[in-house]
C-alpha cells in the first residue's frame, strides 16, 4: 500500500468529497463489510463512481478487480491522508452560543482537532470551563500560546471585530484560522484560512426553498 501524504495537489473539490467517502465506508465497517467498491459508494454519496475512482487515485489506493477497496485500508489510508490521525492543537475565541457548543463537540478530536482553550473578554464566561475546556480573558492568549504551542484558531467573534481577532490570533503563533464569521477577513501570505459561513449556506438554501 502506498499513501501519498501531500495533499497539496488534489484539487479542493475531491479533497472536499474523501471526508464523505470516510464516513460511509466507517459506516460500512461498523455493519460488518470487509469491502467496498466505488459503485456503491456512488449510490449512496450522488457522486459517479468515476468521480470517486478518480478522487482516491490522489491517496494512491488500488481496489480488487470484482472485489473493490478493502475497507480497514480504505479508512487508514483516508485517515492518515486528510489529516485525522495527527492531533491539530486549537484555541477558539468568541466564547458566545456558537462558541460554547464548538467546544461542547467532543467529536471533533475524532478528526484530528483538539480545542486546547477558548478565549474572550466577556467576565460572564471567563475563568470558567465548558466541556472541561477553560476559557481565558483574550489578553493571554500571546503568552498562554508559548506553552499551548496551538497552530489553529477557529473564529466565532462577532463580525465586527473579526479581523482584529484574526491578525491578534495570527501575531501570537496561529498559521491557520477556522472562520465561522460572515466577515470575509485577510490573512497574510502562508497563513490558511478556511471560511465556514453558516449564514451564506443558509441563504443558499433559503433562495433555493423559495425558487
Amino acid at each position: 500500500m502506498s499513501v501519498q501524504m501531500n495533499s497539496n495537489k488534489i484539487p479542493e473539490p475531491a479533497l472536499r468529497r474523501l471526508p464523505w467517502y470516510l464516513s460511509y465506508v466507517k459506516l460500512l465497517k461498523s455493519q460488518g463489510e470487509k469491502y467496498v467498491s466505488s459503485t456503491k459508494i456512488a449510490k449512496k454519496i450522488d457522486v459517479s463512481a468515476s468521480q470517486i475512482a478518480k478522487d482516491l487515485s490522489f491517496v494512491e489506493i488500488s481496489g480488487k478487480t470484482r472485489v473493490g477497496y478493502d475497507i480497514d485500508e480504505l479508512i487508514n489510508v483516508l485517515d492518515t491522508f486528510l489529516g485525522f490521525k495527527v492531533i491539530h492543537k486549537a484555541v477558539l475565541f468568541g466564547v458566545g452560543s456558537l462558541g460554547a457548543a464548538l467546544l461542547s463537540d467532543s467529536g471533533l478530536e475524532q478528526y484530528g482537532l483538539k480545542i486546547i482553550a477558548g478565549f474572550d473578554v466577556n467576565k460572564s464566561v471567563v475563568d470558567t470551563k465548558i466541556h472541561d475546556i477553560p476559557v481565558y480573558h483574550s489578553d493571554e492568549f500571546i503568552q498562554m500560546n508559548k506553552e499551548i504551542d496551538a497552530e489553529i484558531g477557529i473564529l466565532t467573534v462577532p463580525s465586527g471585530v473579526a479581523q482584529e481577532v484574526s491578525d491578534y490570533m495570527i501575531s501570537g503563533g496561529i498559521k491557520g484560522v477556522w472562520n465561522f464569521t460572515p466577515f470575509r477577513i485577510r490573512v497574510p501570505s502562508g497563513i490558511v484560512l478556511q471560511n465556514t459561513s453558516l449564514y451564506a449556506h443558509l441563504a443558499v438554501m433559503f433562495n433555493r426553498l423559495d425558487s
